[in-house]
């Protein structure tokens, strides 16, 4: 099997009408250190090697930024920037000022949470190696913080920058339960 290129990914993420449309979309409206990231990457790839279509099983669209703003209305003030541009896609979308992050996360989750430095520190920390994907919605490049052998091998491992066992298997199961042929762990 061909080694999964990161131009590839990108063609197979533009399948997806409702991700064409926020990298369209996004760009014009000025949100610092901006990225579409998560489900909706792998989770295209993932419909894509199994003949669904391209936007099936996505509970959601993230978008990931970086502002040092910490203040809830600063974040509310983009996400409503988001939702108002957006609208017309019926789709939901969540938006997430990365440097708010630890201000929030232990208690939604349990865990403790260090400060994030940049916008792909938090890409880095998500539960599974192969969903840590993210896209420059002002360069249109891909970030990937472990490489695509994982993703392109369908497998769903722990991640080792964000190591909570319990959040992983409910991951996992979640994303086991659409695609079923994911393999967990090694």
């Amino acid at each position: 099997m061909q080694a999964l290129s990161n131009e590839r990914l990108l063609a197979i993420i533009q399948e997806n009408s409702i991700n064409r449309a926020l990298l369209a979309i996004l760009p014009t409206l000025q949100i610092p250190h901006c990225m579409l990231t998560a489900g909706c990457l792998f989770q295209t790839f993932w419909n894509h090697r199994s003949g669904q279509p391209a936007e099936w099983g996505i509970k959601d669209y993230d978008i990931a930024y970086f502002d040092e703003d910490l203040s809830w209305e600063a974040e509310d003030r983009i996400i409503a920037r988001v939702h108002q541009a957006c609208a017309h896609l019926g789709a939901n979308i969540e938006v997430r000022n990365q440097a708010r992050v630890h201000l929030w996360y232990e208690a939604k989750f349990g865990a403790h949470y260090p400060p994030l430095q940049k916008v792909t520190d938090g890409i880095d920390r998500y539960l599974i190696r192969s969903t840590c994907l993210g896209v420059d919605v002002d360069t249109g490049e891909l970030y990937s913080t472990h490489g695509l052998d994982e993703l392109q091998n369908d497998r769903l491992r722990l991640n080792e920058l964000n190591p909570q066992p319990e959040l992983f298997r409910v991951k996992a199961a979640s994303y086991r339960a659409r695609w079923p042929w994911l393999i967990l762990g090694e």
